[in-house]
């Protein structure tokens, strides 16, 4: 792990609220996840923040999601918003766009199967 010296953390001010545009039928999720708690300046960067800085401050925060009970949920809301800045359901802004862009590369595979598909059906 990457050791920075002595120096306070600075954060970014955080968003007023961590939470998403509907609640689902059980309740919210986001009142149970714990950047709510006390350690939300994690989650979003200081403007200029040096890399080693910036990279320490997001592991911090994957941590903290790694013991959130509503991790799953906090990063599909991220996806499905897409929220563009901060650490979310334990993924950063860019590992949120590689997943967003797998999942569009699945969805158009498999509408060309479907495709195939139907006119393999049509053919027969």
């Amino acid at each position: 792990m990457l050791q920075l010296p002595h120096q306070p953390l600075q954060v970014a001010a955080v968003p007023p609220q961590r939470s998403p545009a509907r609640e689902d039928q059980a309740g919210p999720w986001h009142s149970e996840a714990v950047c709510r708690r006390d350690e939300a300046g994690l989650f979003f960067a200081p403007s200029k923040e040096p890399t080693a800085a910036r990279l320490a401050r997001e592991e911090a925060a994957k941590r903290v999601c790694a013991r959130c009970p509503v991790m799953v949920d906090c990063r599909e809301h991220a996806l499905l918003q897409p929220e563009p800045y901060g650490v979310w359901g334990g993924l950063t802004a860019a590992e949120r766009r590689v997943v967003l862009a797998r999942r569009r590369r699945r969805e158009v595979e498999l509408r060309k199967a479907a495709t195939a598909g139907d006119r393999i059906a049509a053919a027969g």
